[in-house]
């Protein structure tokens, strides 16, 4: 193991640089007295002429890195453009410029000349990976998949998962799975849709509930069970049948004596509804958009545009990578379906002639916010150590995630305050994310996220969003973080930053890393 700087000598670290001058027989001291490393000069590198090229660009040392070139000594300035030092300047470091010591020559010799950051593939044996990402197309409500309950919807991703994964699914150790509005469908639903993929009996099953972000908290909790070592491989991911979601006879228990009762929408009740305010969530949106000065027209071009790139994605064929095709049994036979069908419903050119449907004269419509849909997505992670035992070669590693809340009636600007979190626990800046998806609940929760958080809007959404491929509640957690691992792959990006806001005044945020 190689000592630090110093400790061969016997000395400390701290005092080495001054030490080693006097102590190396390697160095001399050049035409003004100051000492030069011959031998890192030799090596393509001089500390005398790389002080005179920094004095010379009025550069500071967190911009050294960058400019300084690591292959020729007498290069030009690779990220200032200031020209190349004359070998006659004189030196003048000074404790009010720099001073190079041997250790600091050494880390600016292995520097980018890139101001980028680089990032390892290498996978240690803690990470927690992504070996696969499977998902059902996305239904309209009370279309395709109105036969199929959200535990059977969520059987198919779960099957198609470990199937990618080159895995049997009695290696699954657990499976955590997001499900929102769970009335009517059973106990249980998790383990519903783990039993009909067929997977034996002793895999224990949970099912996650945080609204909107419910897929995501779902593989924040199996990266969890992998960090913490109680697992090696789990299953994580969602499913919604938003569709078939029952109404309520809210006093049928005690009974109606007189008059009229009352039918509550259990999609709108359980899902859509804010509690605290009691008001419908898209309330919430209008305040946003007042709040940010967004106009009726700026968030129906944002509607429009997220159309237009889901529809171009889908067409290229983007989403054939994560869709696998659900069989539905009907009376004239069995159908298959294999595509998105949201975003081929809706005529782009009326969408500025619909009414506001929250707020009378207000800016939200059907159009510019989400819809509800049906769907599910699955996702098998495990450590690096079992991917490396396995010969599974993941998709991308989780870098880190995080929660947020505040006010619930803010809940649409929340993302904004999870994903710094998450960068914080990634270890990265938010300069280092190449692209971003950010779960378009409405057009404006988009739009505000990426004032706040200063992102243009081509990193965002690159293949359009949930206002356009829907909003499968349960589910868009967790599709969103597979969507970006395969706009990592398109666009030969490195990281990816995935948030969704959830009703209450939450976020969930997550960072992935690409890997293959």
């Amino acid at each position: 193991m190689q000592r630090r700087n110093g400790e061969k000598y016997g000395v400390s670290p701290k005092r080495y640089s001054h030490w080693y001058r006097k102590k190396d027989p390697s160095y001399a001291k050049c035409a003004n007295g100051r000492r030069t490393g011959s031998a890192s000069a030799s090596r393509g590198y001089d500390s005398h002429s790389a002080c005179a090229r920094y004095s010379t660009a009025g550069l500071k040392p967190a911009a050294m890195r960058s400019c300084i070139s690591s292959s020729n000594s007498d290069g030009a300035l690779a990220a200032s453009g200031a020209p190349p030092s004359s070998p006659a300047k004189p030196c003048v470091c000074s404790r009010n410029s720099i001073t190079l010591t041997h250790a600091m020559v050494m880390l600016l010799r292995r520097a980018a000349p890139s101001s980028r950051r680089l990032f390892s593939t290498r996978v240690a044996d803690t990470d927690v990976v992504i070996a696969s990402y499977a998902r059902t197309p996305i239904a309209c409500f009370n279309g395709s998949f109105a036969p199929l309950s959200g535990p059977e919807l969520g059987a198919v991703a779960n099957a198609e998962a470990v199937r990618r994964a080159g895995l049997e699914p009695a290696q699954i150790q657990e499976a955590f799975l997001g499900n929102v509005v769970s009335a009517g469908i059973g106990q249980a639903p998790a383990r519903q849709s783990v039993l009909k993929a067929g997977f034996p009996d002793f895999i224990p099953c949970t099912t996650v509930n945080k609204v909107c972000a419910s897929g995501m908290k779902a593989l924040a909790i199996g990266a969890q069970s992998l960090r913490s070592g109680s697992q090696q491989v789990v299953l994580a991911g969602g499913f919604e049948s938003m569709t078939n979601v029952p109404h309520y006879l809210p006093k049928a228990r005690a009974g109606y004596r007189l008059g009229n009762g009352t039918l509550v929408d259990g999609v709108i009740h359980d899902g859509l509804w804010d509690p605290y305010n009691n008001q419908h969530m898209g309330m919430c949106g209008e305040k946003c958009a007042e709040d940010f000065g967004f106009s009726r027209e700026a968030q129906d071009a944002f509607a429009i545009e997220s159309y237009r790139r889901a529809i171009d994605a889908s067409e290229r064929g983007f989403f054939k990578a994560e869709i696998t095709p659900v069989t539905v049994k009907g009376r004239r036979g069995d159908q298959v379906f294999d595509k998105d069908e949201e975003m081929f419903n809706t005529k782009t050119d009326k969408i500025p002639t619909l009414r506001s449907a929250f707020k009378k004269n207000g800016t939200i419509t059907a159009a510019n916010a989400s819809t509800l849909n049906d769907g599910a997505a699955a996702m098998v992670l495990m450590t690096g150590a079992k991917a490396r035992e396995l010969g599974v070669t993941p998709l991308a590693r989780i870098r880190g995630f995080a929660d947020a809340a505040q006010d619930p009636v803010q809940f649409t600007i929340a993302p904004s305050k999870a994903v710094p979190l998450a960068l914080h626990h990634a270890g990265l800046q938010a300069s280092d994310v190449d692209y971003h998806e950010i779960n378009e609940a409405f057009s404006v929760v988009a739009l505000a996220n990426m004032r706040l958080m200063n992102i243009p809007h081509d990193r965002v959404n690159v293949n359009g969003g949930a206002v356009a491929i829907g909003h499968p509640i349960g589910v868009s957690g967790a599709r969103i973080v597979g969507t970006l691992i395969h706009i990592l792959k398109e666009k030969d990006a490195t990281i990816g930053c995935a948030s969704i806001c959830n009703g209450g005044g939450g976020a969930g945020a997550m960072v992935i890393e690409r890997l293959n």
